[in-house]
């Protein structure tokens, strides 16, 4: 884009001091940053709420983001947007590309095939800058929920930088050509107001969102520029606090400096975040920087200008790259456990890495003399740079880490609709035998250890699997549309595992299927804990759908929950208040002519099975789990079905389907796959398992 030039007659502001002078607090403040999310993600429980340390670096990157801006228009006249982002490429990219690169490289060598293709989704996300999107869409996706955390992850920080630079250099333009054309008013309003209103807007959307849609507002960038915005406001107001009384603006960098310290310890996991409890660091970080500008002799440079802060903060952008795939890859290559010492081990590691990295790689090309004033040249090798990892993840996506199968086995879906007899429940207790898997992963698997995740019931796409948030629900109708006999399935996740046999059963028997589910929404009138809070869109969604129910007085209601959970508050959870709240349920659904039936929740694996395939394919017993073990809580199921039987619903139990006569449930029988997870069934193990429902189903 073409600067902007401006009319040097008509500057308000003559170049100001503060943002032409080495900050060495803000060096410091840096190392404080990084710090803390590295102790955060080593597992060092006091700072647990280390994860601020990214909101600090954003209200740095605001503030010196700007002031160089600033620097460039008081000197200059003009913004120049090809300098801008050709710093930011030599700044940014040669680092990061190599971090990217030896990821993906670590990834298909140690982490499981099972998310390999996952990964090199992050990947290519991660070099676009757009990680931060991805993340938030998969974390709003219940079937998702437990997985291992992405060794791309951490770049979603630099996505909403970067998304956040997109917009600021072109309002500062804009508010540049305002006052060249006005001249009445000084420079900072021009620039201050649209960065006001911005900010405040996004600071709105994260307190309103973080209760509504956590993953939206931790990852997107809307709840997040306001933190960018705090940073550049204090840029714009450089000069006048620069001239702030000593003791004053001494004071201020030293609360600042303990409300970061206070955020972070205090915060954890649970902290819902955002929201307004991000405003606690930023508000510090703002306070240290402001403060700072000043210079009073007694400021918090004294402990932020050591020479450990300094060197720590120098090194911080490379720390911050190195150490996240270092802590998701390292224990998996050593054959370790991430234990705090692994992890601080693995840490310091990266602190190496980091110093390796910026005196061979960012230093050399950043300053390297074909760059300079060669804006052109810097943003094309940019370019190259993230085409360059680009394309290392889609060559990679191609040559997915190979899984050792064994030979093909008979297809049991295949032989029982050959078999000579009718009795699908004999087949299939005779496929599963004792429950002792076979001894190497069939080389037929269905489906395979590599497609296992994107391979889910389509009410998980088209809406009709309402997420944590969600009340609302299309129509969902399914089977034949056009027939009187009306069958529902109602329920939680697992209740969604069994659509695919009811959508089987639907189609063979002429019924006109709705499918109602809510992830972790009991069947149960209960209302559970979720994110530390009772989960209300729970039970608006549950009060909601059994309305719908009444109104449809369908022929047959089948119910299934899973047994997880913790009712809100925890001191009145106990299995005698799920058998009262099912019973409840059952009073308000009960109308004449609808017949209701009771799926008690599946045995559940030991662990995600398939990970635990692919780490274990010639020992499938590792995978395996026992009863009773495997029924997640036998008190609760105990009280449910007592709830049920008392009134008089069929109560069908699965465990049968799922687990031998010793006792043991497989994680694969046949050539079929029983579990995408940790505790939901595939696709085609719900499928298999449709005659065999049929005929513990009431007639209708």
């Amino acid at each position: 884009m073409t600067p902007v030039p401006l009319e040097r007659t008509e500057r308000a502001e003559p170049a100001s001091p503060p943002h032409a002078r080495k900050r060495t607090d803000i060096e410091g403040l840096r190392a404080v940053a990084v710090s803390l999310v590295v102790l955060s993600h080593s597992g060092v429980a006091l700072f647990a709420g280390g994860y601020i340390g990214v909101d600090v670096f954003f209200v740095i990157s605001g503030f010196l983001i700007t002031s160089l801006l600033l620097r460039e228009l008081d000197t200059t006249g003009r913004i120049s947007i090809r300098r801008f982002y050709a710093r930011r490429a030599l700044r940014l990219l040669p680092a990061s590309t190599i971090v990217v690169v030896f990821t993906v490289i670590g990834s298909w060598l140690w982490l499981t095939p099972v998310r390999f293709a996952e990964y090199t989704k992050d990947a290519l996300a991660s070099t676009l800058y757009a990680i931060n999107f991805r993340l938030a869409i998969t974390g709003t996706d219940y079937l998702q929920e437990g997985a291992p955390p992405s060794p791309f992850q951490h770049f979603w920080s630099l996505a909403v930088e970067e998304q956040f630079y997109l917009v600021w250099p072109l309002l500062l333009i804009v508010s540049a050509w305002l006052l060249s054309r006005g001249g009445r008013s000084s420079r900072t309003r021009y620039l201050a107001v649209p960065l006001v209103v911005l900010s405040a807007v996004s600071l709105l959307l994260s307190i309103v969102d973080t209760p509504r849609s956590a993953p939206w507002a931790y990852f997107g960038s809307h709840t997040r520029i306001w933190e960018l915005g705090a940073g550049a406001l204090v840029a714009l107001a450089a000069t006048r606090l620069a001239r702030t009384p000593g003791r004053i603006a001494a004071a201020m960098t030293w609360v600042g400096l303990a409300a970061i310290v206070v955020a972070a310890v205090v915060y954890d996991n649970d902290t819902p975040f955002p929201g307004y409890h991000a405003i606690l660091p930023v508000a510090g970080t703002a306070l240290v920087i402001a403060g700072g500008t000043a210079a009073a002799r007694a400021d918090a440079r004294l402990l932020l200008g050591l020479a450990p802060f300094q060197r720590i903060g120098g090194l911080s952008y490379g720390w911050y790259l190195w150490h996240w795939p270092l802590l998701v890859i390292g224990p998996a290559a050593l054959g370790l456990h991430g234990t705090l010492k692994v992890n601080l081990a693995l840490c310091g590691l990266g602190l190496i890495l980091a110093a390796v990295t910026l005196y061979l790689v960012e230093n050399p090309v950043r300053f390297h003399h074909a760059f300079k004033n060669r804006p052109g040249r810097a943003i094309s090798l940019g370019v190259t740079l993230s085409a360059g990892a680009a394309v290392i993840a889609l060559v990679a996506a191609t040559l997915p880490p190979s899984i050792p199968y064994g030979p093909k086995v008979a297809d049991l879906p295949a032989a029982m609709a050959s078999a000579s007899t009718p009795d699908a429940e004999g087949f299939l207790k005779s496929a599963i035998g004792d429950g002792v898997p076979p001894e190497r992963l069939p080389g037929n698997l269905t489906p395979s250890l590599t497609t296992v995740k994107d391979d889910k019931a389509i009410v998980y796409d088209d809406g009709c699997h309402v997420g944590y948030d969600g009340v609302d629900m299309p129509e969902c109708a399914f089977g034949d549309l056009t027939s009187s006999k009306v069958v529902v399935l109602f329920g939680d996740s697992h209740a969604a595992s069994w659509f695919p046999s009811m959508e089987r059963l639907a189609l063979d028997n002429h019924w006109k299927l709705y499918s109602w589910t809510k992830a972790s929404c009991k069947v149960s009138s209960i209302t559970l804990v979720r994110t530390g809070k009772a989960y209300e869109s729970c039970d608006t969604w549950r009060k909601q759908t059994i309305a719908r129910i009444k109104r449809l007085h369908p022929a047959l209601v089948v119910m299934s929950s899973s047994e997880d959970g913790t009712i809100f508050p925890k001191n009145t959870d106990n299995a005698a208040a799920w058998g009262a709240g099912f019973a409840t349920t059952l009073k308000q659904i009960n109308a004449r002519g609808t017949k209701m039936t009771l799926i008690q929740d599946i045995p559940w694996p030991n662990s995600d099975a398939p990970e635990c395939l692919a780490q274990n394919p010639r020992v499938l017993t590792l995978c395996t789990n026992k009863l009773p073990k495997a029924l997640h809580s036998p008190a609760r199921r105990s009280a449910i079905a007592a709830a049920a039987k008392k009134a008089k619903i069929k109560v069908i139990d699965p465990t049968a389907w799922f687990c031998g006569t010793a006792g043991t449930c497989p994680p694969v029988v046949g050539n079929l796959l029983v579990y995408r997870d940790e505790g939901h069934m595939t696709k085609q193990y719900a499928q298999f398992l449709a005659p065999v429902l049929m005929a513990h189903l009431p007639k209708i």
